[in-house]
């Protein structure tokens, strides 16, 4: 059963009140009373439903507008009628000054156009308090995340020194003892230990980066670059991974100019051809394009290898964001893209990853201005 929204209609004639609870009563739950007491006593009882007060100006010991001051003090929100005679100019004039009115009304009023205002009126109400709790669920998620960066900026400390630290002492103490004389078991036992140490080292330093990422912590310094070839620019990880899975490079870069942070550009290239090489498919080729497109730059990289489905495509950006089944996916920790899509971000660009119209490549690429 649908609630009708309440309204209180105020004067002192019970014929006119009579004649509004009539004109309302089918749309509305009408209160009536006869004087400006009775209607505060009415609106404490039904404090915060009531959406519209209709009165008459000229009554008893409380005036219309002396009445709509009162309002104003305890329930603001709540849209206020004045009705008025012709010639009480001076009553509508305290009305718009004293009791913001919504609108007023003068004798006789036409039923239509009243119930016309109304209408109009509770609509405005319901509208204005949606907009005031939706205006409140925003102040309560600003604050949350604010809290939520406090929280990562703390994180980020706890991380960078509560983490770091002790790692650097196990590294370095491990290659202390890589130096030291060891026989076969135990240098197969360091040399995991020390795989495993730097799998956490990168770990921690990619959940840092995305982290100052998401906080504006990094600073960019952007300047002219002119890039002929990616494989130049190749991590020693990358150089392995090339080798082991027999793939080519295979450059297509045009010599144009564009601005980018260098240090950062060279780490997002080399994420995300690390990305292509791991799930590409072996003794394949890995191309990379570069071309003026309009007025940027774009970078285009693609593999050949299994394609993604259109449900990862959505998540694939999030971080953590693991799928086993997404191009046999099963190492890592969902950080690589993530960042290359951060990082874009602080240069004015983004990420983007589709499956080739041939269903046997994927392709990423963003633009640089």
């Amino acid at each position: 059963m649908t609630i009708k929204p309440k309204i209180l209609c105020v004067d002192d004639e019970v014929d006119n009140l009579d004649a509004l609870e009539r004109l309302f009563r089918k749309k509305y739950d009408v209160l009536k009373a006869d004087s400006g007491v009775n209607a505060l006593k009415i609106i404490a009882e039904n404090k915060n439903q009531i959406s519209l007060v209709l009165t008459d100006q000229r009554m008893p010991k409380m005036s219309g507008v002396e009445l709509l001051e009162e309002i104003i003090k305890h329930e603001p929100e709540m849209i206020r009628i004045l009705i008025t005679g012709f010639t009480e100019l001076e009553s509508v004039i305290q009305a718009v000054n004293k009791g913001q009115i919504y609108r007023y009304i003068t004798k006789p009023w036409d039923p239509v156009d009243l119930s016309n205002t109304v209408d109009r009126a509770v609509e405005r109400f319901h509208l204005n308090h949606e907009l005031s709790i939706k205006t409140n669920e925003l102040e309560i998620a600003y604050k949350e995340l604010k809290t939520l960066d406090e929280a990562k900026s703390k994180f980020m400390i706890l991380v960078n020194h509560e983490l770091k630290t002790p790692l650097t002492s196990i590294i370095n103490f491990l290659h202390l003892l890589q130096e030291s004389k060891l026989d076969e078991e135990q240098k197969l036992y360091t040399d995991r230990m020390q795989k495993s140490a730097e799998k956490l080292k990168h770990i921690i330093e990619d959940v840092l980066i995305i982290t100052r990422a998401e906080l504006n912590q990094l600073q960019l310094d952007p300047q002219s670059l002119l890039v002929s070839s990616v494989e130049n620019y190749l991590s020693e990880e990358n150089k392995k991974l090339l080798q082991s899975k027999n793939q080519q490079i295979h450059e297509n870069l045009e010599p144009l100019d564009f601005k980018a942070d260098k240090r950062l550009f060279f780490q997002i290239l080399n994420r995300i051809v690390n990305n292509a090489m791991k799930f590409g498919l072996a003794n394949s080729t890995i191309d990379i394009k570069g071309s003026k497109v309009a007025s940027f730059y774009e970078f285009k990289i693609q593999n050949k290898g299994p394609t993604i489905p259109e449900a990862a495509l959505k998540k694939i950006f999030q971080p953590f964001y693991l799928e086993e089944n997404v191009m046999n996916h099963s190492i890592g920790i969902g950080l690589g893209l993530s960042i290359c899509d951060k990082l874009l971000k602080l240069h004015g660009s983004n990420l983007n990853i589709k499956n080739t119209d041939d269903g046997v490549s994927v392709a990423f690429y963003f633009p640089l201005v």
